[in-house]
């Protein structure tokens, strides 16, 4: 068992430049991108004349939205050079991936660029999925589905979204794969199916988020649905020579509540990993991403 945060690994085309006052300062490529960031409660380390003239675009919250206190909604503010969509490539130990990026309705950009420690670690052990099934559930526009497929993996991407799936299929082209599996599903009901079906997996990988909707309007709820997926997660990882990756955005939780839930359901773990992803700015502040558990069988 290790309890530890891990950081943002080598990551040559981004940058956390500041953050602080609610936003984060980031550089994607040639491009700098101000938005919101809720955990960054500290103060900046920029003057806000330098802040503003660095960045290229600058998502401004909708004042009702900030009184109700919605996180996501608002809209973009850029100058002129900036363009709708640009792309991004990642490359670590021979493994070259590319992303579209975009400014989306709700601040994404298409890319979570902590993610990269688990990409590395997909395939620092890609001997486990080599021509081995790997079901990301929650996966969005697919970096965790490429490194999984460029390390040999039959992967099986699902998303509530249609249109993160179309995202996705456009990174992987750029990225020179194929054949991963698309499926617009709820992943509540896609896994369900898969233990009727009978299905195991080598590898899974799990990026759920706090809340959201299915295609058929299916509710998903944190809080009150992921001990009953971590539960069939477990009857679809195979029980030897497999992976699990999970990570939680969700504010509030501990990496605790992670490590409880996992143990429930998967009784025999000696050797995994769990804490904080975080990414240091260019100052030394440490900003929190989110929380991970995962292991290897």
């Amino acid at each position: 068992m290790t309890n530890s945060s891990l950081s943002l690994p080598a990551f040559k085309e981004y940058e956390l430049i500041d953050c602080g006052d609610g936003y984060k300062l980031e550089r994607y490529g040639q491009y700098i991108i101000s938005r919101p960031e809720p955990q960054a409660i500290w103060k900046k380390n920029l003057k806000k004349e330098e802040w503003d003239a660095k960045a290229n675009a600058h998502f401004q919250r909708n004042k009702a939205d900030i009184n109700s206190n919605k996180e996501d909604a608002g809209n973009w503010i850029r100058k002129d050079e900036m363009p709708d969509n640009w792309f991004l490539n990642y490359d670590y130990q021979g493994m070259s991936l590319k992303f579209k990026l975009a400014l989306t309705a709700f601040k994404h950009l298409g890319i979570f660029p902590e993610q990269a420690v688990n990409w590395n670690y997909i395939l620092d052990n890609k001997k486990i999925i080599n021509q081995q099934r790997v079901l990301n559930l929650f996966a969005y526009t697919g970096g965790a589905s490429l490194a999984a497929k460029f390390a040999g993996g039959d992967v099986v991407h699902v998303d509530a979204v249609k249109k993160a799936i179309d995202w996705a299929s456009e990174n992987q082209q750029l990225s020179g794969l194929h054949d991963i599996r698309w499926i617009v599903e709820d992943a509540m009901i896609y896994a369900r199916r898969e233990i009727t079906r009978g299905k195991q997996y080598a590898a899974i990988i799990l990026d759920p988020p706090a809340y959201g909707r299915g295609p058929k309007g299916e509710k998903w709820l944190l809080e009150e649905q992921l001990d009953e997926l971590i539960a069939m997660c477990a009857k679809l990882l195979y029980p030897r020579n497999s992976m699990f990756i999970i990570n939680l955005y969700s504010m509030g939780y501990s990496a605790l509540v992670l490590e409880t839930i996992m143990k429930t359901h998967f009784k025999s773990l000696k050797n995994y990993e769990f804490g904080d992803l975080y990414i240091q700015d260019s100052f030394g502040k440490k900003l929190p991403t989110g929380i991970y558990f995962r292991f290897i069988l």
